[in-house]
This record gives structure tokens, sequence and C-alpha cells, in this order.
């Protein structure tokens, strides 16, 4: 999803001084508050409903910053800086490294450095150190993540269709022009589908990444495009299977969940930039540091799903 920028974080030392200006990836969403008055007629705030709740409780959605994929720390190693990139997925992922600014400091290996991490894993991406070190330096580092292992071979094989339903439309296809002309979105195919209809995996796979607590949509790119519920999952041969536009807690599956072809994992919904409920389904890999979509074969109820740039139409 698009990448964000995180506050900077100062570091010092004897030796030189850096800031760290940390670019995620992420989709943003909502954070929910709990509100209830007790026997007593005390009203309390909390981030989960009490255990004990009393007959009503009131949910308060507050938006906030997209999840991070990765997260860059630097340790102070005597006159050195150690960068770290951890991965928060379950799944593998891609990080960049670079100066947004540098006096006097180099990176080992020289930056920009890209490094793949495994799930759940840290890699340290480079050391910084001074190149003269009889003068002071400083630096800015940003760090951009995409998910997905770059050296990832996706294999030729049959989806299944994603929703349960008995009939299907397509709203657009391959290289629509309201919001498949991009690299990422390319080869999507956006079904027609009212809220809460279940969602399906279409291959056997591993829950990388879910977003489930988003509740608007709107035609405001900027506000809301990249900001959909979805879940991501990574089949074996290391492309991802997007599913996006859920409803508001509508994900049925958790993160590392093994999942298998037909099951649900979640509720089809109206999130993010959308013109209205259906479900945007892609296929996508890593080809180093740029997410993109892939072409893909699709089995239906009456045959394969032929899709075109024009009038994508069910098989026979």
């Amino acid at each position: 999803m698009a990448r964000r920028r995180a506050p900077a974080a100062s570091f010092a030392g004897a030796v030189l001084t850096g800031v760290v200006l940390v670019a995620i990836a992420g989709a943003a969403g909502a954070a929910k508050v709990y509100r209830w008055t007790d026997r007593n007629g005390i009203t309390h705030y909390g981030d989960h409903v009490p255990d004990a709740p009393p007959a009503q409780v009131h949910t308060i959605p507050v938006d906030v910053e997209p999840s991070a994929i990765a997260r860059l720390r630097i340790e102070h190693d005597g006159d050195r800086y150690l960068a770290w990139a951890d991965n928060r997925l379950s799944g593998p992922i891609e990080v960049q490294l670079d100066f947004a600014h540098s006096r006097n400091i180099v990176g080992e290996p020289r930056l920009p450095a890209r490094a793949t991490i495994a799930p759940g894993s840290s890699t340290l991406v480079a050391v910084l150190s001074t190149a003269d070190p009889e003068q002071g330096g400083d630096f800015e580092l940003q760090m951009d993540s995409l998910p997905g292992d770059p050296g990832a071979r996706p294999r030729d094989v049959d989806y299944l269709l994603p929703l349960d339903q008995d009939s299907f439309r397509i709203d657009q296809g391959y290289g629509g022009h309201f919001s498949h002309s991009d690299s990422q979105n390319r080869y999507a195919v956006d079904f027609a589908a009212d809220i809460g209809t279940r969602v399906l995996a279409a291959r056997d796979g591993t829950v990388m990444q879910v977003e489930s607590d988003f509740e608007k949509a709107g035609l405001n790119r900027e506000r809301y495009g990249g900001r959909a519920n979805f879940v991501r999952i990574l089949h074996d041969d290391g492309s991802m299977a997007l599913y996006a536009h859920l409803k508001s807690e509508g994900v049925l599956v958790r993160v590392g969940q093994r999942v298998r072809a037909g099951q649900a994992i979640g509720l089809s919904g109206n999130t993010g930039f959308t013109t209205g409920p259906h479900l945007h389904f892609a296929v996508q890999i890593n080809r180093g540091m740029k997410l993109e979509s892939i072409p893909f074969r699709m089995q239906g109820p009456a045959g394969p799903l032929r899709i075109s740039g024009g009038s994508p139409t069910l098989g026979r």
C-alpha cells in the first residue's frame, strides 16, 4: 500500500550524530476507544471492552496512522551506528536504506543498500561511520519497505473465484482507467459484491498482513487511496494475493494463519478509494522495491474467467 514517513528520531554520539527518517508501507486505518459508565455513575474510557461490561458500551472510532511493516532500529556501537531493519509481517519484506543527508559519513555496504528480511526477523542493513575519523559528522536516514521477496518466482496456477455468491459481475478489469492504471493494480479485478458477502481465499497460503479497522470510503484519492481494509495472503511461490475494500471488522483470519483455497477470510465492504461496494483482487510480486500486479488464471462455476482490458466475462 502507500508509503509513509514516520516522525524523525534523533541520535547522538561522541563521534557523529544522526537523524532517522523512516518510510513505512502500510494501510491507514482506525482504532477504537470504548466508553462506559459504571454503577456509581463514573464514566470510563479504554482500548478494550471491560471484562464485565455494563448494559451499554459506546464505541468511539479514532483515526490512527498506518500499521508499519518494518521498523528502522539504530544501535550505537562505539564510534559506529548499526542500522537494523525489523520485519513486522508474517512474510518476507524488502527494505532500502539511504541517506536523506550526510556529512563525512559512509555506510558499509555503501548506501543506498537493500536487504530482504524473513518473516518476523531482523537484519543488519548497514554500518555507519565517519569517513575521516578526525572530524565529526551528521546524517539523516530514510528507509522504504515493501512486502514480498524480490527473488520470488510465481508459478502459473489456477485461482478460485474469491466470493461466495452464485452470480458474478466484474466492474473493472485489467488496466481499468478508474484505478487500475498503476503497476500495483494493472492486473487487478474488481468484483461487484454486496457488503457482507463472504470473501474466499482463491489459493492456499499464509495470512501475511491484515487491516480491518478503517470505516470510511470516498472518491478523494489523496484521502482514501491505499486506505482500504484488506487481507494479504502469501503463496508458497512468493506471490501475494490482495483482497481489498473489506468491511470494517470484516477480516475473519489472523496474521500468520495458514488458509486453504475456498476458505472464508473476510467480508466484502466499501472502504477506501471506491465508487461502491466491491472486492478488489490482485496477485502481486515484489520486483525489487517495486510492487507489481501480474496476470492470473481464474476458474469460475461455468469455466475459466476470461479477463481483457475491455469487457471481462465469465467463460463457458
